[in-house]
């Protein structure tokens, strides 16, 4: 039993003992903690003697429990475990399952009684107890085919396990397991791409410190590729991890596996927790950073702490570009990680400065918000600030959890050289296989020839953009920073409107509320049934003809809120109508008012001149409030990255004559079909 499809159907088939006592949403309480504690059980089996001697041995000469320092040197492992239980002798001893598995999870060391704790797993050996279940799940646990040690199981082939569990436990709750992992060649596409601009210096340095984090962490994947990825450069290498995961099961998962590879606490910090409203690796800098923020979820629960953080610290803290709107946190992953990056001039390390950060989004952070919102701000600071290097399109159906497209976004504050001022774009949404089965969402996935030709097209890409005769020069563009950036002018055209009195006009002014709270409503509504079918094309004569009735009719004249009231409600839109004025200016109509975007590049006045005079003469641009600033403002500064559209294709539509040789083509097939079931 060594592969991890194996392995997966032997640790399920334990669902079938708890049917019944357990809901299927609740066998992962199960399930994956038990799996967690064979995979140590197999992991300590070597030197768990020579533990259980040096425990001995020290308590022999004190009255102190043994100092953990000494427990681990003779583990060789960040954690051990001193209780004489073992998975085989509390398998075999069905009379005191409860008190030996109770007794063998109170061994484990601050580290993994942590783990533990988060499935809060004492809990659930007390109701396997009363179902009747524990000793019969224990000793499924215990059976020795299942060999979890290392030499059976890789930590690669450990970690893809437990993500074949999550998944399925994670369908029969209708959870999104995508939340929790990533699969495991989009996380290797993403490592290359962040790390092999540095492949030869990493491959030079013997003994260099390097940093990760990865602040949506899951069970660890991406990490333990970043690591791997290092590793096969420069062996040498002190890589120090770090990792908070919100939820609680994928955090115990990530935590253990790095504890089994031996990192202790301090090269592997994985902390649990919101990265947001807790972030526990504050004030620490990073070489590199990735993650997979869950796509479209809100920051609601956190909204407070953001906000605050916003408005007291500003760029001082960690997200003073602006905030994205409460039902995408995406791009508050992106600022936290951001505010983390190593200052390139404080750095005393002459060939890696800086940081380089990869981060997957959907497609809403390309576009989503105009000008001024928190979005576009956002997108406006990353970029102004020559930090976005890439942003790479993936296909879709990738995921587990979803099947829209996906994008990667590499942010660096240390462009090289002809980098600088630029953007590349990549289109790899055609570089994808169908999997053998599908699962979930999950129908393609990118081959490792696949990754190797995205990759060598972005280290290529100037060349490539530049060579309209290379075959892959339609997936790559460059553009300059400011390509992305635009002014947002508001069109204004004057208000022209006639003035008619029907009986439409009437009741629409009975029922304004202005004269349903005037005393005199009903005398005034008499008066003006005098007008009926009346039409001026002037403001000033309808308003002469107003006041001619007025004293007709012996009534008296209405206070300005009602005498407003009747001219909008008799005011009918005319574009031949009399231009009206605001303190001597050409008041503007609403329901004509539209919006342009000019290139960033642009002068608004030569571009209104070309663009919008020709067409509508008489139109100007409006001045503004800024809401932030308040001051009047001409246009407002945006930001988007339309990736679609600068990779649109034009598709011609097929020739009629070929659409109706297909439809008689099916006709003749549907009338074959009806022949066949009617003989």
């Amino acid at each position: 039993m060594s592969t991890g499809q194996n392995l997966s159907a032997f640790i399920w088939s334990v669902a079938d003992l708890l049917r019944g006592d357990y809901k299927q949403s609740e066998y992962g309480k199960v399930i994956l903690p038990f799996t967690v504690l064979r995979r140590f059980d197999c992991v300590m089996e070597p030197t768990r003697q020579a533990v259980w001697d040096q425990d001995e041995a020290y308590q022999k000469n004190s009255d102190r429990d043994t100092p953990p320092a000494l427990l681990k040197a003779a583990a060789k492992l960040p954690f051990y475990n001193t209780s004489r239980q073992t998975f085989a002798t509390i398998g075999a001893d069905p009379a005191n399952v409860r008190k030996n598995l109770t007794d063998y999870v109170n061994g484990f060391s601050a580290e993994v009684a942590d783990i533990i704790d988060r499935y809060a797993f004492h809990t659930q050996i007390e109701r396997l107890d009363a179902a009747g279940l524990l000793y019969q799940v224990a000793q499924k646990f215990a059976d020795p085919k299942l060999d979890l040690s290392l030499e059976k199981v890789s930590n690669e082939d450990m970690g893809r396990l437990f993500e074949e569990l999550i998944r399925r436990f994670s369908e029969l709750s209708n959870e999104t397991a995508g939340e929790h992992f990533t699969p495991r060649e989009v996380i290797e596409l993403m490592v290359d791409l962040l790390l092999a601009p540095d492949d030869e210096v990493l491959k030079g340095r013997p003994g260099t410190v390097i940093d990760i984090l990865d602040p949506a962490c899951g069970t660890g994947g991406m990490l333990a590729a970043a690591e791997e990825h290092i590793r096969k450069l420069n062996p040498n290498a002190r890589i120090n991890l770090a990792g908070q995961e919100l939820n609680a099961e994928s955090y115990a998962i990530c935590r253990s596996d790095m504890l089994i590879k031996g990192y202790d606490d301090k090269s592997a910090a994985i902390r649990f927790g919101n990265s947001f409203s807790n972030d526990q690796h504050k004030d620490r800098p990073f070489r590199y950073m990735l993650a997979n923020p869950p796509f479209g979820v809100e920051w609601k629960k956190v909204q407070t702490f953001v906000t605050d953080e916003h408005k007291d610290l500003g760029h001082a803290g960690r997200f003073g570009a602006g905030l994205p709107r409460i039902n995408d946190g995406s791009f508050l992953f992106l600022q936290h990680m951001m505010h983390k990056m190593r200052p390139v001039t404080a750095d005393v390390d002459d060939d890696l400065k800086g940081s380089r950060i990869a981060i997957v989004f959907n497609g809403s952070p390309l576009f989503t918000g105009g000008a001024g919102s928190g979005e576009s701000e956002i997108r406006r600071w990353i970029i102004e600030n020559d930090h976005l290097e890439a942003i790479v399109a993936l296909p879709d159906q990738l995921f587990y959890n979803t099947g829209i497209s996906t994008y990667f976004w590499i942010v660096t504050n240390n462009k090289a050289p002809r980098n600088r001022g630029k953007v590349i774009l990549l289109d790899a949404r055609d570089q994808w296989q169908k999997v053998r089965k599908s699962y979930g969402e999950k129908r393609k996935e990118i081959s490792e020839a696949q990754r190797g030709h995205v990759c060598a097209i972005y280290r290529d890409a100037f060349e490539i953009a530049a060579d309209g005769e290379h075959p892959d020069h339609a997936k790559v563009k460059i553009f300059n920073n400011e390509d992305f950036g635009y002014q947002r002018i508001t069109i204004d055209r004057p208000l022209r409107r006639r003035y008619e009195v029907t009986e439409e006009t009437l009741a629409l002014l009975a029922e304004s509320s202005a004269v349903q709270k005037y005393d005199l409503r009903d005398e005034l509504l008499g008066a003006l049934k005098h007008l009926l079918g009346t039409v001026e094309q002037s403001r000033t004569t309808f308003r002469e003809k107003l006041a001619a009735t007025y004293i007709e009719q012996q009534v008296t004249f209405p206070p300005d809120r009602v005498e407003k009231a009747v001219l909008s409600a008799f005011a009918v839109p005319d574009p031949e109508g009399e231009v009206e004025l605001v303190k001597g200016k050409p008041a503007h109509d609403p329901d004509l008012r539209d919006a342009e975007n000019v290139p960033l590049t642009e002068d608004i006045d030569e571009y209104f001149k070309r663009e919008v005079k020709p067409h509508v003469p008489d139109a100007w641009i409006a001045e503004l409030k800024d809401p932030k600033t308040k001051e009047a403002v001409r246009a407002r500064i945006g930001y988007e990255i339309p990736f679609t559209r600068y990779f649109y294709t034009y598709t011609p539509p097929r020739p009629l004559e070929e659409i109706d040789a297909e439809l008689q083509s099916l006709e003749e097939s549907i009338q074959q079909l009806l022949r066949e079931v009617t003989t």
